[in-house]
């Protein structure tokens, strides 16, 4: 079965070989990791390749330009070291892996090492952090209002937003209307017809009007 969902992935991802050793790799790592620590429901672990892996590397055909991105609340590297290993070899190409917690930072920096992915991990706060990228993304890190004001900082310095939802976008982004101006598109996800991926731009925070 792994073998049929590892092979549907390469065929969406037009993954190559090495991608998919490295892919693979990372998959034992965070079943082994997952064991003494919640990275990820157990129960998804079977579903990596869809679940995880093309939930993520959806994400890259949508900005296939895009060299830089910085994944707000990496937690168990979805999709942060999906993209960071889809962009390993391009010249330029960078990951920045963001969380608060100090022991999913210590595993995704095993992963980086282990892997040598273009990426850099750092423990801290999203909002607190100044990284210039072509795109900040997130997945099931807070509902849209609080992660627009995570990821000011990257709005400010150029970048575009490109989030991971699920079937809540819509009335998240209604209520996110309420704190913030913003364009938004919404497509459907590849991985989960319930999912969406959200587009944002030209972002600014709406005027108190109390």
């Amino acid at each position: 079965m792994l073998d049929d969902e590892r092979a549907a992935f390469q065929a969406r991802a037009q993954a190559t070989p090495a991608q998919l050793s490295d892919l693979e790799a990372f998959r034992i790592r965070l079943e082994d990791a997952n064991a003494v620590m919640n990275l990820v429901g157990p129960d998804s672990l079977p579903d990596f390749w869809n679940r995880h892996a093309w939930d993520s590397a959806q994400l890259m055909q949508m900005a296939p330009e895009a060299l830089t991105w910085a994944d707000l609340g990496a937690g168990a590297g979805f999709p942060g070291v999906v993209l960071a290993i889809l962009a390993k070899g391009r010249a330029d190409a960078h990951v920045w892996l963001i969380d608060s917690l100090g022991k999913r930072c210590r595993f995704l920096q095993e992963v980086v090492d282990a892997l040598n992915l273009p990426a850099t991990v750092i423990n801290g706060r999203a909002e607190e952090q100044r990284i210039r990228c072509d795109i900040v993304t997130a997945r099931a890190v807070a509902p849209m209002d609080k992660l627009l004001g995570y990821a000011q900082p990257y709005f400010e310095r150029g970048a575009q937003g490109l989030f991971l939802k699920g079937e809540k976008a819509e009335s998240e982004l209604i209520e996110a209307r309420k704190s913030w101006h913003f364009e938004a598109e919404l497509a459907p996800s590849q991985s989960d017809p319930r999912g969406r991926i959200v587009t944002i731009r030209s972002v600014r925070r709406a005027r108190n009007r109390s």
